[in-house]
């Protein structure tokens, strides 16, 4: 921010202001000058606090009329190499003359900052992660927030001194996030998209449950369901130790946790099992065997048949 000089009460004395008092790169500032004396022969404007030709940006004769006339400097598109020092010489008609300084701070403007992580693949219990929010950028301030909340007391928790780095210890699943950061100076503020935290965890074993275990053949329906207490997790079939295909009469419900098969075959009898994975492991079910019965034909057709086509054969010899 510009320091500005303010007279002592009841003073006319020479004083400098910003406007606007908070400078961000890229905008315009005005350097004011108050108080300035009224038989005014020519200003002149130096960078720095001393008076030296080599430092002079700008000059005004009265005469001439080439700049303001009320003492104001106007820096265009500012950027952070002017930050630093501005003086005023007045000079007045009786060649007495008086000068002021003041001192800008340019701010940048912040970009949108990113949370980055040193672990992509933390596992449950075991891991440290560390999420830090850049890029890092001077006089700024950086806040977090954890599933749109502010960050709660934990001893898991640690924000560093400057607050741009934080360090979740033994991680959990509930520790995912998301998670937000903030960056902050005088002229900007800028929040980060949401970070989410994968979290690996060994899945529990599920288990497999059927609405039969014997079926007669054509008969149905037959419900498999594939019972896990996981979440975030994919679901496999497999069938005789192989992944399963589905045949006609085969359907997987939309999660997959559900086989139906209707009407049953003779050759859907076997072991089933459901398997449950994430990224970071995979558990199979224990088998489930499924039996399928079906009647046979009865004999006393079998040897009419076979009967019948004897006496067929010795009536076609005959003729």
């Amino acid at each position: 921010s510009l320091v500005t000089f303010r007279p002592p009460p009841n003073t006319a004395q020479l004083t400098i202001e910003t406007v606007p008092p908070l400078a961000a790169e890229g905008s315009d500032v005005l350097l004011l000058a108050h108080n300035v004396t009224e038989n005014l022969l020519g200003y002149a404007w130096y960078t720095g606090e001393r008076v030296e030709n080599s430092q002079l940006i700008a000059l005004y004769r009265i005469a001439t009329n080439t700049l303001y006339p009320n003492g104001t400097l106007l820096i265009q598109h500012i950027t952070q190499k002017d930050t630093g020092s501005y003086t005023l010489l007045i000079t007045r008609d009786d060649l007495q003359t008086e000068r002021q300084t003041g001192h800008l701070h340019v701010h940048p403007v912040l970009p949108t900052p990113v949370i980055t992580s040193n672990n992509s693949s933390p596992w449950e219990h075991e891991d440290t992660v560390v999420l830090t929010c850049g890029p890092e950028t001077q006089n700024t301030s950086y806040m977090w927030w954890i599933n749109s909340q502010s960050l709660p007391n934990s001893t898991r928790l640690e924000l560093s001194e400057d607050k741009r780095t934080l360090t979740v210890f033994s991680v959990t699943r509930n520790d995912t996030g998301p998670y937000v950061c903030e960056a902050r100076n005088p002229v900007s503020v800028r929040r980060s998209d949401p970070f989410t935290l994968k979290v690996l965890y060994p899945v529990a074993r599920p288990s497999l449950q059927a609405s039969s275990t014997t079926v007669t053949e054509h008969e149905g329906p037959v419900v498999l369901t594939c019972l896990t207490d996981e979440t975030g997790v994919s679901i496999r079939w497999f069938f005789k130790g192989q992944s399963l295909l589905l045949t006609r009469g085969m359907t997987l419900s939309l999660d997959n946790s559900t086989l139906t098969i209707d009407p049953v075959s003779r050759k859907d009898a076997g072991n089933y099992q459901c398997e449950v994975s994430n990224r970071a492991n995979s558990r199979k079910s224990d088998p489930h065997r499924l039996s399928v019965t079906w009647d046979l034909p009865h004999p006393g057709t079998a040897s009419v048949a076979l009967v019948g086509q004897a006496v067929l054969s010795r009536s076609l010899v005959s003729h």
